[in-house]
């Protein structure tokens, strides 16, 4: 019998990785990774972020047809994972396609076109999470509010890796899980379900919110042969990235799990009795949101990671084009990371949150203790990428690590892969070592998740023999 795989995809904010996991060894016998660069021209009037729907779909295609094509014959499920909050919306009725027509930009997590007296104005939801910009019912009830005609289009709504599901299913809704449905609001994770009644009190459309399944549940079946792959494979309803990333690198319930990419998680495994508050804590900066089964990851989800870097990157390109220098960006950073490494402390003080966090979307950026001695790439590359650990740590403190058990961290993500400064900040940030390991990410994560599945299926079909 030849091997089989599960195709495991993560459709990032910046990236879409692919992986084919062997399902005897579950060892990753080869994966992909390109990035998107789908982001469409900021719209400031409303300070919209959003992306190309039809180059992210390309350019995943292209990531699952650089696999090997021997291999891809024999793949047994698909499961996709992908960011988290974000909503595109689509026309059902056809079951969806790859080439544009029927669907909209993805309005992403980043989204800011929500602001704090818009999101003060909605009715307060029936959950234990606040509603935040950037999440799916948020911008919803913009479009309600400034532009109704645009949901006319439009039949349903979900992420963009719902919507890639229904594609490869001929889905004529949208199925989603927990784990994504938590992450758009009004979703209330102990009942598993919608806050109909108090949407559709304040004439909410009804007719754009998934259908929710399981996290962990299939979503139907490929409807036709897609780079070589089979049809009838078993596609799994998708899954949130954070759940992924945590999922693929946990082993002991006393690991904590990072992951570093466009943005930055801190994640552990709450105790199987635990029960989220009632109603949200919208100053906390440590929320639960679901994980598979009836238990609860408490997340510590900054808005600034990775991007704080791609930020300061951008900046330092900008100005050597002012005086007249090109240089391409991972040269830059690569540069930048080099002379950090040499600058192995600093005095300096970067604090990142350009961008707000949710439990405080005022917080701003700011540098301090500036001295003539520490103004250097070295000095400021090094202060910023503890400036993003601190953050992090000051969502996620260590003794609330320490309470819950966790002695060590598990590390992945792409920001944690490509530069050792981040690494090394970890542990002094936590005062735990940092695990890493190269397949602590989410397209692996996903696809172990029905890896065990299907020896979880086959396990029961034997006992039933």
């Amino acid at each position: 019998m030849p091997a089989t795989y599960i195709l495991g995809l993560d459709v990032g904010t910046t990236s879409i990785k692919a992986v084919l996991l062997e399902t005897e060894s579950r060892s990753v016998a080869a994966r992909q990774s390109l990035a998107t660069t789908c982001d469409v021209a900021d719209l400031n009037a409303i300070q919209a972020k959003e992306q190309d729907t039809v180059r992210i779909l390309d350019t995943l295609n292209r990531c699952v047809g650089l696999l090997p094509g021997d291999k891809l014959q024999h793949v047994c499920s698909i499961g996709v994972s992908g960011q988290m909050h974000g909503v595109l919306f689509w026309n059902a009725q056809s079951g969806g396609d790859w080439s544009g027509g029927n669907f909209s930009q993805l309005i992403t997590w980043q989204d800011g076109r929500c602001s704090e007296s818009f999101l003060s104005s909605l009715p307060k939801p029936d959950s234990h999470l606040s509603v935040a910009a950037g999440f799916g019912c948020a911008t919803i009830f913009w479009y309600m509010k400034h532009r109704p005609e645009f949901l006319t289009d439009f039949t349903v709504a979900g992420t963009v890796q719902d919507y890639v599901v229904s594609v490869l299913c001929g889905l004529d809704r949208c199925l989603m899980t927990p784990q994504n449905a938590a992450s758009w609001g009004f979703y209330n994770t102990s009942s598993s379900q919608w806050n109909v009644d108090i949407l559709n009190g304040v004439g909410f459309p009804l007719r754009l919110l998934p259908e929710c399944v399981p996290s962990g549940q299939l979503a139907g079946h490929t409807r036709a042969d897609w780079h070589g792959i089979p049809a009838g494979t078993p596609v799994g309803a998708a899954l949130g990235d954070c759940q992924c990333a945590v999922y693929s690198c946990l082993s002991a319930k006393t690991d904590a799990v990072l992951n570093l990419s466009t943005s930055a998680q801190l994640a552990f495994v709450m105790p199987a009795d635990f029960k989220p508050p009632k109603s949200p804590q919208p100053d906390s900066s440590v929320a639960f949101f679901p994980y598979f089964g009836s238990s609860y990851l408490a997340v510590a989800a900054a808005l600034n990671g990775g991007n704080a870097l791609a930020a300061f990157v951008d900046t330092l390109g900008g100005w050597m084009r002012e005086l007249g220098v090109e240089l391409k960006e991972q040269s830059i950073y690569e540069k930048m990371i080099a002379c950090a490494l040499k600058q192995e402390n600093s005095n300096l003080v970067v604090r990142p949150t350009i961008l707000g966090e949710r439990h405080d979307p005022f917080a701003r950026g700011q540098v301090t203790n500036i001295a003539a001695s520490n103004v250097s790439l070295g000095h400021v590359t090094r202060a910023l990428c503890r400036g993003i650990l601190e953050n992090l740590a000051s969502m996620m403190p260590a003794e609330r690590l320490r309470q819950a058990g966790v002695d060590r961290i598990v590390g992945g993500g792409g920001a944690l892969a490509r530069n050792e400064v981040l690494r090394q900040e970890v542990e002094r940030a936590f005062a735990r070592p940092l695990i890493y390991g190269q397949n602590a990410d989410s397209a692996v994560g996903v696809a172990s998740v029905f890896c065990d599945r299907l020896r979880s299926s086959e396990d029961a079909a034997s006992m039933a023999k």
